[in-house]
């Protein structure tokens, strides 16, 4: 099975309760950033630019758990900049789990060793270790010597005390395909139990120069489809799809909405022409129609990111064949 199943049975019985109540909006997973603090400073990021000013704010735990009722999310993904370096987190963590709620630690590795020791392995924390490339590549994304080393131990380290572990890999146009194929390789070695993967966003602090269009994306995604068959991705195969230029999907950013120190991100993970003080607010005052891949909108014109296209190729497959695609993809 690809994911616990007390995971899947929580978030399809959310779905089919939305569904139900009529609700045309509603949370799937909290992009929760209690901090923009990082120890790395990745070529590709965006919050060390987007925040620089506010790098040294962050959120209570209290401010978190506050977050995680008021848009009823059933799942957390925690991440910043770099979680561990937030000074409450074994705290954040223990609360967040005896709420009840699945929790993704995503997390560059560095610290994790230290940290291990206060952080209680259980069914519903996953730890998402980011890697980019091979030694070469992830220590030149990360600017640090040694970085490939440190996550590769953390990985190793989080298998023998026996958490979930799974990857999460970052597309840029410099990608090599050979490299991601070892890469994939390398990981299913080390019973990595799951691989995340996502193409880059062309955010306007970084430039250009490092992501790839759609077209580009398709003809890469499509040449590593013998790699989605073979290794456990965490990917729907509807999103996969989507990358690979087979299947057209509006992103649905309201499904994973983003809350850090200066409130509610508006519209996305990715964008924020605004931040609002309530989740509420959120829902009600942004203009979604202006954004998304079937806007005109031209900053999302070329975005494919995972957490807005994910959870929205799920809530779109509607098709029978598309329930038995996603019904078999979970069980194998």
């Amino acid at each position: 099975m690809r994911f616990k199943p007390g995971l899947t049975a929580k978030l399809t019985k959310h779905i089919v309760s939305n569904k139900i109540r009529g609700n045309k909006r509603f949370t799937l997973v909290l992009m929760l950033e209690p901090t923009f603090m990082c120890n790395l400073a990745c070529e590709g990021c965006g919050r060390i630019r987007e925040y620089k000013e506010g790098m040294n704010k962050m959120m209570s735990v209290d401010e978190c758990l506050e977050s995680v009722d008021e848009c009823n999310a059933q799942i957390v993904s925690i991440c910043g900049g770099e979680p561990l370096v937030y000074p409450h987190i074994e705290d954040l963590i223990a609360k967040l789990t005896k709420k009840g709620k699945y929790i993704y630690l995503c997390t560059n590795g560095l610290l994790f060793k230290d940290k291990m020791h206060k952080l209680k392995p259980s069914d519903s924390l996953m730890v998402n270790f980011h890697i980019d490339g091979l030694a070469k590549t992830h220590d030149a994304i990360t600017g640090l010597k040694g970085a490939y080393d440190k996550v590769i131990e953390a990985i190793k380290a989080a298998k023998k005390k026996g958490y979930f572990v799974c990857t999460n890999t970052t597309i840029y146009k410099q990608t090599d395909i050979n490299e991601m194929r070892q890469l994939f390789k390398t990981l299913h070695e080390l019973k990595v139990d799951g691989f995340l993967i996502s193409p880059a966003y062309g955010y306007v602090h970084v430039g250009d120069a490092f992501f790839m269009t759609r077209k580009e994306l398709a003809g890469f995604f499509d040449k590593l489809e013998p790699e989605f068959k073979k290794y456990n991705f965490l990917g729907s195969p509807l999103y996969l799809e989507f990358v690979q230029g087979k299947r057209d999907i509006d992103c649905a950013p309201w499904t994973t909405p983003t809350r850090n120190p200066f409130g509610w991100r508006s519209p996305c993970y990715q964008l924020a022409d605004k931040h609002y003080a309530t989740y509420k607010e959120l829902l009600e005052k942004t203009d979604w129609k202006k954004y998304g891949s079937r806007s005109k909108n031209p900053r999302c014109a070329e975005c494919a990111v995972h957490c807005g296209f994910e959870p929205a190729s799920v809530l779109e497959g509607k098709s029978f064949k598309d329930i038995i695609k996603l019904i078999g993809w979970q069980f194998t």
